[in-house]
């Protein structure tokens, strides 16, 4: 399995609609496990995504869906930056069966 932990920062006051926007058709990503949006509760604008895919080429592929490219665009001006992110290898737990 393939992971990926990233903290994004939110343009001030964007950080629900940014979050809405996110969450928004993340059921249709083909070798996509787990897809988890979460706010920051020591910054206002700061968001975390943890993400758990069947491999890195999915995840890769699910960056040219369509619903993907457009969430992008959309996102583009709601998003200050990015401050944290880093690749694990999920080898299960709670809520997320192993690989098979």
């Amino acid at each position: 399995m393939y992971g990926l932990i990233g903290r994004m920062k939110a343009a001030p006051g964007q950080r629900d609609a940014l979050i809405a926007l996110l969450l928004q058709d993340v059921g249709a990503m083909p070798g996509c496990r787990s897809y988890i949006v979460a706010r920051d509760p020591g910054d206002g604008d700061a968001i975390w995504i943890t993400e758990v895919w069947d491999d890195a080429e999915h995840h890769r592929a699910s960056l040219s869906l369509p619903q993907v490219q457009a969430a992008i665009a959309q996102a583009r001006p709601m998003i200050a930056g990015f401050d944290s992110h880093c690749e694990t290898e999920p080898v299960g737990g709670y809520g997320l069966s192993p690989a098979g």
